[in-house]
Formats: structure tokens, sequence, C-alpha cells
């Protein structure tokens, strides 16, 4: 295989990949629109639900594989938008823990109703879904490697 024929597989693989993506992320934001929650906070959501009150934005960030300072962003507007409460751990500490608020809990509660990324994914069976996880774990490190910041 010359690397002509490797690039335009890379990149065919790459497109497959993307679809993939964008496809899943469009049926969870369809699904979820109709219950007036957004992706990226019902990812944050039922994060921290299943941490409990020990939620961190490092622990949310690492979960969600987000950046930190993204996560904080977020839970800024989450917060105005009365779905949790950012706390300080101690005082004059830059520890924060996140806290579900009621309505929080109510939307997390809405958004494990959503049942269509499991349904896509149950056409795996556990084996392939752990090596699909370990193959695109492996890339995205490989990725990172190359990555300028």
């Amino acid at each position: 295989m010359n690397k002509t024929t490797l690039s335009v597989s890379n990149l065919a693989l790459l497109a497959s990949m993307d679809q993939f993506s964008h496809s899943m992320y469009l049926l969870w934001r369809n699904e979820l629109t109709q219950y007036g929650v957004h992706v990226r906070q019902s990812q944050i959501l039922r994060v921290m639900q299943d941490l409990g009150s020990s939620a961190t934005i490092t622990d949310v960030a690492k979960i969600v594989r987000r950046k930190p300072e993204v996560i904080s962003r977020q839970g800024i507007s989450m917060e105005k938008d009365g779905l949790i409460k950012r706390i300080k751990s101690k005082p004059k500490s830059n520890l924060l823990r996140l806290e579900l608020t009621e309505k929080g809990v109510e939307m997390a509660n809405i958004s494990r109703k959503s049942d269509s990324i499991n349904k896509v994914f149950s056409s795996l069976s556990r084996e392939e879904r752990r090596q699909m996880e370990s193959i695109l774990n492996k890339l995205i490190i490989k990725a990172k490697n190359y990555i300028v910041t």
C-alpha cells in the first residue's frame, strides 16, 4: 500500500469517525431538546449526580474529557440557570465543589430517560464496546502528542 492510498484510507476513516460523532450528537441533542436539556449540561449533570456532593470541576472535567476551564465556564452558566451551586471547599480556597440544585436533579433525571444512545450502542457486544473504547483512547493519546498548544 503506498502513502497516497494510506492517506486516502485514513481520510475516509476520519470522515467516518466525524460522521458518527456528529450523528450521535444530533441524536442525543434532538432527544434532550424535547425536555429542555442541553447535551453539554446533560453530561455534566449526570456525572455530578453519579459523583454526588463530592464533585469538583476537575473530577467532572476528567470524566467528560474537557479542560477544567471549560467545565468552570459551563458551571457558571449552569449556576445562572439554577441547575447547580458552586461552593468553595474551604474559605480562601480555589477548589470548588459542584452541587446539584433541585432543578439540576430534575434535569439530570430527565436526561437519564434519553435512551437513543443506549439503543445505538446496544448493537455492539460488550467486547466490541471495550475494543472501541480502547482503540479510541489510543488514538486520542497519539493525537494529543502532535497537538501544539
